[in-house]
């Protein structure tokens, strides 16, 4: 096994972005009921996150087949080390009720594109 800062020290040297951040898999742990109470709290705490440069991005995902929502989500953070990123997966309403649960991973950042655009009058921004 190839240890984290050796190939991120690889990628860099043959031009990857190498840009890192932490991401944070949860999954609900208790009733659905126990989920859907700690939301707004939830919710709060990653609009605090966003206003601090914390929070990268965050949402829920599907099942397997893409039809349904089960409760689980990403949220993939901003922060200096693993220790840090987890202080912040813990301090998350939905973790620390223990409504849900997280498994926390580095996440290195390679290839790939965004696309932004925005209007100029009418202040819109669409992200593809």
């Amino acid at each position: 096994m190839v240890a984290w800062a050796d190939y991120k020290a690889e990628a860099k040297g043959r031009g990857a972005l190498a840009l890192e951040f932490y991401v944070a898999h949860s999954t609900p742990a208790k009733a659905p009921e126990d989920v859907k109470a700690n939301l707004p709290d939830h919710l709060a705490y990653q609009a605090d996150l966003e206003r601090q440069g914390q929070l990268a991005f965050a949402g829920p995902m599907s099942d397997e087949s893409g039809d349904h929502m089960q409760g689980m989500g990403l949220i993939i953070y901003r922060a200096d080390n693993l220790e840090q990123a987890r202080a912040l997966a813990e301090a998350d309403p939905m973790h620390k009720s223990g409504a849900r649960r997280f498994v926390l991973r580095r996440w290195m950042i390679n290839e790939g594109s965004l696309n932004f655009s925005g209007g100029l009058s009418t202040g819109g921004l669409t992200l593809s």
